[in-house]
């Protein structure tokens, strides 16, 4: 789990790609939508191209995308301060729009932050 796509948090668990295994297969093994499994793997260019022994995550939290304005990778020395000034919303709007997020002082580059379309 050296690859910085997997930090504590994000990933449920990890999945090494088998013979003949899908992003679709892999998906409803897990009882996942397709592309939550997608989005999880932004280190995987095709989709449609997986190969054996490939790490897939098995996110723990998949986001609704249709709350999401977009969704953002965060980088090294980001806050969840910093991107809320980047996208110029409240604070706690951001934080309640990633509940997958247990600690919001807490966040790794690679992790995907909602970007909500509106605060409530």
């Amino acid at each position: 789990m050296s690859d910085p796509q997997y930090y504590p948090g994000h990933c449920r668990t990890t999945y090494t790609v088998r013979p003949g295994d899908s992003m679709w297969t892999i998906a409803n093994m897990f009882g996942i939508p397709l592309d939550c499994l997608i989005r999880a793997n932004p280190q995987i260019p095709n989709p449609n191209l997986i190969y054996p022994g490939q790490q897939i995550c098995i996110p723990a939290y998949c986001p609704p995308e249709r709350h999401c304005r977009e969704m953002y990778i965060v980088r090294p020395g980001d806050s969840m301060w910093t991107i809320a000034n980047m996208y110029g919303i409240p604070l706690d709007c951001l934080i309640r729009a990633n509940p997958q997020i247990p600690n919001p002082n807490l966040i790794y580059p690679g992790q995907q932050i909602c970007i909500p379309h509106h605060c409530w």
